[in-house]
């Protein structure tokens, strides 16, 4: 493939991106129940998540067992001033608040997080159905006390909503050419403190 074909495909598809936003913009609602969720501070109603704004956008995580999840909280993680200055934004996974925090501190997110546990939000908020559960991103709106779902989508690798991918892309690789990890350190064969303590 040259250059130019590859510059027309960009074109093509940044095209398709904002055809994408334009029916989004348009999309209907539809109400879905005010869900709990449990926080380090106790239990908290969706419509409390919201804090102040009209908008909220829910990241569906995983949890701390799913690289991938990890991953695209990583990139998320440094948009969240600017994110947050469109709409509130919550991380919410199935681990409980005590271990989402642990997590969050070790990967250095600053998400407000919020634990659903597996209950029926989950269920009734996934994103296909097709019997699986899969991470991504919900955007709900409330009007006079009422939460509405307005768009979602799903993450997988290779998709919109990694820049990762995206760069990686520009040396050939794609999602069957990479896994992400937790860390990319490797312990050095020999120890200049002497090795002493050493955990893991």
């Amino acid at each position: 493939m040259s250059s130019q074909e590859i510059v027309a495909l960009e074109q093509e598809i940044a095209e398709r991106i904002a055809r994408l936003n334009a029916l989004r913009k348009a999309s209907s609602r539809e109400p879905v129940p005010n869900y709990a969720f449990r926080t380090l501070s106790g239990e908290v109603s969706l419509l409390d998540l919201f804090g102040d704004r009209e908008q909220l956008l829910a990241i569906h995580n995983m949890g701390q067992g799913c690289r991938y999840c990890t991953l695209w909280a990583d990139g998320f993680n440094g948009l969240l001033p600017h994110l947050e200055s469109i709409f509130s934004v919550v991380l919410l996974s199935k681990d409980p608040p005590e271990t989402q925090r642990r997590f969050a501190n070790v990967r250095g997110w600053r998400f407000r997080l919020a634990s659903h546990g597996g209950s029926s939000y989950l269920q009734e908020q996934n994103f296909l159905d097709c019997g699986d559960l899969y991470a991504g991103a919900v955007l709900y709106e409330r009007e006079s006390g009422q939460v509405f779902r307005k768009n979602a989508c799903v993450f997988g690798p290779g998709d919109l909503y990694c820049a990762f991918w995206s760069l990686a892309g520009l040396a050939g690789l794609g999602e069957k050419d990479w896994t992400p990890q937790y860390s990319y350190w490797l312990r050095p064969e020999k120890l200049d403190d002497g090795g002493a303590n050493l955990l893991g």
